[in-house]
């Protein structure tokens, strides 16, 4: 290893300002991440996006033209020294707090950058180390990409079906535009497919609301049961285990729906195991054993609930009444089967996709410092390729059949 300051490998920029830029595809980034596209850019080279105001932690890499505008940096990278994928690396996994030069709003000069000491290895086993962590990041990119369009597929069918009223009918074609009856729905305000009723949402779902524990029972060290008390650790699909309680009071079972019922409301997730919410969330399962179904007609209520995020009280929120009564169109038992048919295996594969990517992250978060520090090396007899084989051989295990998402319990 060979000690560097950040200003041997790195040229920092400032970024510009962005308004009179027409759309286009090139992206803008600020500190917070992605902000628009414009039809410039400001640099065409892969980069480091340093944070100079807000959240300093938000280090972003760019390997497409790109734009910044002024509250982050972007870097001229010194490819003779170090690889920019690895220092990126290297650098996400630093504190920068110390290193704010704010009294308000969090900021970070040059020099505070510059003045960074950074351990490198030899530019050959950084390219190793780069190559693996890139192979981990565009697999992950690649399943929330798979994720992203069957979750539009699902939205799609359950439009057609449940809001258009487009099913197909007995003769396989679409039931309102062939013709087919329907029938003024008072409680609905609106027509619905002969046959079709009405109701509220605690007819189709079981619905658990939360329970705070003591905060006394509330710890970080896997004492207890797993506790999520809102939104605050929900990922993509299934929230990150963070908390627990030895205290437990209300449950959501493994494949429930969580719901946010406080600011912000409406925010879903999956349980991926059996844990104990809080009073920031609901849980919810299908009563007809769709939960595909069930988690589109929540999607559906969205606008009711972002009404809820602004009702000018502190805080949105939605209580245990208005929750169960919100009312929902309730299809016939044929219909919620064929549609059942065709979205539960729908469902089920985003499950496992999304557990791969929770695998997948674990695996990069374990690996990352250790390889930047040379406690692991990447190669035939690695203790990484070991690692990673053992977590596929869980996931395979977890996938098999496509039936259950789960991880294997480590001894």
């Amino acid at each position: 290893m060979r000690s560097y300051k950040v200003r041997d490998l790195l040229r920092i920029r400032n970024g510009k300002d962005h308004k009179a830029l027409k759309p286009g595809k090139i992206p803008v980034y600020g500190s917070g991440g992605l902000m628009r596209y414009v039809d410039k850019y400001l640099y065409d080279q892969e980069s480091i996006l340093l944070p100079r105001k807000g959240t300093l932690s938000n280090i972003q890499w760019v390997n497409e033209p790109f734009w910044t505008v002024d509250t982050i940096y972007y870097t001229e990278i010194n490819t003779t020294l170090v690889d920019g994928y690895y220092l990126f690396c290297y650098l996400i996994n630093l504190d920068l707090s110390k290193l704010n030069s704010g009294t308000g709003v969090p900021s970070m000069t040059f020099e505070a950058y510059y003045d960074i000491e950074v351990k490198l290895p030899e530019l050959s086993i950084q390219k190793k180390v780069s190559n693996y962590l890139k192979s981990i990041k565009e697999k992950i990119e690649l399943n929330n990409h798979i994720n992203s369009e069957l979750e539009a597929m699902a939205k799609t069918i359950y439009d057609y079906w449940f809001v258009q009223f487009d099913f197909p009918d007995k003769n396989g074609k679409p039931y309102k535009s062939s013709g087919g009856k329907m029938v003024w729905n008072e409680e609905l305000k609106r027509e619905v497919p002969e046959g079709w009723d009405d109701g509220e949402l605690k007819d189709i779902a079981n619905i658990t609301m939360g329970q705070s524990p003591p905060g006394e029972s509330y710890n970080e060290n896997g004492i207890g049961e797993v506790f999520y008390q809102g939104c605050t650790d929900f990922g993509l699909r299934f929230p990150s285990v963070r908390q627990f309680t030895t205290e437990p009071s209300r449950f959501a079972k493994k494949g429930d729906i969580l719901l946010s019922v406080r600011a912000p409301v409406g925010t879903m997730n999956i349980a991926l195991n059996k844990c104990c919410i809080g009073r920031g969330l609901a849980a919810l399962n299908s009563k007809n054993k769709c939960t595909p179904y069930l988690y589109e007609v929540l999607k559906n209520l969205k606008q009711v609930f972002d009404r809820r995020n602004t009702d000018g009280t502190t805080f949105g929120a939605i209580t245990k009444d208005d929750l169960f009564s919100l009312k929902v169109v309730i299809p016939t038992v044929e219909i919620l089967n064929s549609f059942s048919e065709i979205l539960n295996p729908v469902f089920e594969k985003q499950n496992i996709i999304a557990l791969e990517n929770q695998q997948l992250a674990s695996l990069r978060d374990w690996l990352l410092p250790m390889l930047m520090n040379g406690q692991v090396k990447v190669g035939k007899n690695s203790t990484a390729k070991a690692y990673a084989q053992t977590q596929d051989e869980e996931l395979s295990m977890a996938a098999e059949d496509g039936a259950e998402y789960k991880t294997k319990k480590k001894s």
